[in-house]
């Protein structure tokens, strides 16, 4: 599984020295109260690491900088248990080049009617403090994320551990490389798009490789390796051979095996976390990658076909804010406009990642009437039920977009005994024909990320650190 390193998040806490020595000392145990809470409520996916009690200008310029430059923190949170001066926060803020959170809450969930006094009311001003940081904030029109609430509360917990997954994807964007296996799909625009303004904006490197580069890894994958995976699937899968020969499917579904490898063993001498294939250029492979996709995606790296670099980058981003789960690379493929029933089946020729499989998935193999090549294997499953998010990424020329719409999954109402490929049916929430003039309105691509583990809010978040366009079409 491919696995991103360990993160943290700093947190750090605003007052200044007004009312003395001793509220400061009470600011920092309030603080690390919170932060070991946090820390044991065991609903956040990274842990919080207290830093300082921040009171200066200086202290807070320092702190960011240190941010900025240790590639374990993911990002900063922010708390301000008393007044403290926004202008202090002014160069660091500005300085800060990782996601922040102002976490806009009170030690206290309540007013202590019966006991509150002038102390109280001067150590815990974060009604007031949350206002003049936050003005300083918009005024440098930092795009932070707010969360207003009690920190003790699960919901609030739950807000800021999908903020820490966010957060943790735009880090690792800047180390996401897509290696293309040819170019894209010729004559086809919505794949298309600037690669250097990619890796300024959001830090992906694409490179291009030939197919020859690839077979030879492929071609250079070990008999016994091949033998001993194919075994284990046999424990996982439902192998079906169909009206295949047994010497046939054995074939086809071990060469897809070995394309798996050779994929792999590329990807991972070189750094490369995400790839696209493309059904025009296979020179030398006896198939299409298929089964070897939907494995490599199933284990986190990103894919998308016909050479869309877009898409295969923003399928290993989005699985990495997931954390790898339910979140696939998706087509939208043929529709039912029947009233009552209007839904979209999506799928792709092949490669349709199996952790939004609501069966055992099969490996079947079966002829592929593009490409020219054998037949090649694949899973075959139905999707799954439940909420998810459609999204995909467009290049205008002047801007990339990101744009998508929250979705019902569903199961297909039968089977499809002729078209055997992996398979999700869903229907925009608005509506099939609101989604679909929405989506055609803005260019969306036919290319998308399908996710059943992440959301609007999420996606909105991510925008907003890239300073990125993103539209949810409603």
């Amino acid at each position: 599984m491919k696995k991103v390193q360990d993160y943290e998040f700093w947190f750090v806490t605003g007052s200044q020295f007004l009312y003395g020595e001793e509220t400061l000392r009470s600011v920092e145990k309030d603080a690390k109260e919170i932060i070991d809470k946090l820390n044991e409520s065991k609903k956040l996916p990274y842990p919080v690491k207290f830093k300082l009690v921040a009171t200066t200008a200086e202290n807070i310029t320092e702190v960011m900088k240190e941010v900025n430059y240790n590639d374990k923190v993911a990002g900063v949170i922010t708390w301000m248990h008393t007044f403290s001066p926004a202008k202090n926060w002014i160069r660091g803020t500005e300085l800060l080049q990782k996601p922040l959170l102002h976490l806009a809450t009170q030690f206290l969930n309540h007013i202590p009617y019966d006991t509150i006094d002038f102390d109280y009311m001067n150590l815990n001003q974060s009604a007031h403090g949350d206002r003049e940081y936050a003005f300083i904030n918009a005024r440098l029109r930092k795009n932070n994320k707010i969360i207003s609430g009690y920190w003790g509360d699960e919901g609030i917990q739950k807000q800021i551990a999908k903020w820490m997954d966010v957060a943790v994807a735009y880090n690792e964007s800047y180390g996401i490389k897509v290696v293309t296996f040819a170019d894209k799909m010729r004559n086809v625009a919505v794949t298309d798009g600037d690669k250097i303004e990619a890796q300024i904006k959001f830090g992906w490197t694409v490179d291009y490789w030939g197919v020859a580069d690839l077979v030879e890894e492929v071609n250079a994958v070990s008999d016994e390796d091949i033998d001993k995976k194919y075994e284990e699937m046999k424990n996982d899968y439902n192998f079906v051979e169909g009206q295949n020969s047994s010497e046939k499917f054995e074939h086809n579904t071990k060469y897809q095996i070995r394309e798996y490898f050779g994929l792999k063993k590329f990807m991972d001498d070189r750094g490369y976390t995400a790839f696209t294939t493309n059904f025009e250029d296979l020179a030398g492979l006896e198939q299409l990658p298929g089964l070897a996709a939907q494995m490599l995606m199933a284990e986190g790296y990103g894919f998308a076909g016909e050479g869309d670099w877009k898409t295969a980058a923003l399928d290993r981003l989005l699985k990495i804010m997931a954390h790898n789960k339910q979140t696939v690379f998706m087509e939208d493929y043929t529709l039912d406009l029947r009233e009552g029933h209007e839904a979209i089946l999506g799928s792709h020729m092949l490669e349709v990642d199996p952790s939004i499989a609501s069966d055992t998935p099969r490996v079947e193999v079966h002829p592929l009437d593009i490409g020219g090549k054998e037949d090649p294997a694949r899973f075959v499953f139905t999707g799954m039920e439940g909420d998810a998010v459609d999204v995909t990424m467009a290049d205008y020329g002047d801007e990339f977009k990101l744009m998508s719409y929250d979705v019902t999954g569903n199961k297909t109402e039968k089977e499809t005994p002729y078209l055997p490929v992996a398979k999700q049916l869903w229907t925009p929430k608005q509506g099939w024909k609101q989604g679909a003039e929405g989506w055609l309105t803005l260019g969306g691509g036919h290319h998308t990320v399908l996710s059943f583990a992440i959301d609007a809010e999420q996606l909105q978040d991510l925008s907003n650190m890239f300073g990125l366009t993103y539209v949810n079409i409603k």
